[in-house]
């Protein structure tokens, strides 16, 4: 029986999908399986998927029948995971070859962690333009600030997913799937850890303004604010859990952007 199963919602990455399957195939850790969830899609990311499962017997290929968002989706695979351990990737991102084989020794060698991820490098059509870096151990204050783990490279123990139930799904974590997730595992005792060498690049956009809405920065008050109540953090932290959000909403486009472009600390700007 393969130790990892890889868990993918794809979606529209017709374009995007090969590159990060062979990504898989050229680990040099080999003994893995994929579950593929499509999530309704309008290109033919399902045909692609189906294409590629046909020629490797270790994928499973499974869809929604219509879009039902990531949380949804990643539980529809996490329902056929039978592994010891899972594994994080998206259709339009690449891991590194060495990923595999890094992460399962650390959680082979260190059973105290229910989970380990790493950084990740940011590129696009034109390259790499910038490097994600994590707090090893993150604390309280670094859940708050977004400096915990990155979700698309993460590895973790199949009983950590299990015990918390998975992915919550709820309007109110639109992109904030992982920070839910972290946050719950950290509730109930559970602890990861974030290696410092990038094992996996994702494929991003320069220009971030897509993501600056009001709903967007709404769910990220909603997760600080949780966060806050959950690790005890002072009083002065539930005002600038509101300020901040509503701070980027509101930033010049221009503005926004040359912060995005510049190495930072988080994964959730």
């Amino acid at each position: 029986m393969a130790r990892i199963s890889v868990i993918i919602g794809i979606y529209n990455c017709a374009s995007t999908l090969v590159e990060a399957l062979d990504s898989l195939y050229a680990q040099t850790y080999q003994d893995f399986k994929v579950i593929l969830c499509e999530d309704g899609s309008s290109d033919n990311t399902y045909e692609t998927a189906a294409e590629y499962a046909s020629r490797h017997d270790n994928i499973i290929l499974i869809r929604n029948e219509k879009n039902m968002g990531l949380n949804h989706t990643l539980n529809r695979c996490l329902e056929l995971a039978d592994t010891e351990y899972v594994a994080r990737m998206d259709g339009d991102d690449i891991s590194l070859p060495d990923r595999f084989e890094k992460e399962i020794n650390f959680l082979d060698e260190h059973p105290e962690y229910a989970f380990v991820s790493s950084p990740m490098i940011y590129f696009d059509e034109q390259g790499e333009f910038r490097r994600g870096k994590q707090h090893n151990n993150p604390t309280g204050l670094d859940f708050l600030h977004g400096r915990t783990f990155c979700h698309a490279p993460v590895m973790m123990r199949l009983t950590a997913y299990q015990a918390v139930g998975g992915y919550t799904v709820s309007d109110y974590l639109l992109r904030l799937e992982d920070q839910h997730l972290w946050l719950k595992l950290y509730t109930m005792g559970y602890k990861g850890y974030c290696l410092e060498e990038p094992l996996y690049m994702m494929r991003d956009d320069r220009n971030a303004t897509r993501r600056r809405n009001f709903k967007a920065r709404r769910n990220e008050v909603f997760m600080r604010l949780r966060i806050c109540r959950a690790f005890h953090l002072p009083w002065w932290h539930y005002p600038e859990s509101v300020i901040v959000p509503m701070a980027k909403w509101a930033m010049p486009t221009r503005m926004y952007d040359h912060f995005h472009r510049k190495t930072k600390t988080s994964n959730n700007t």
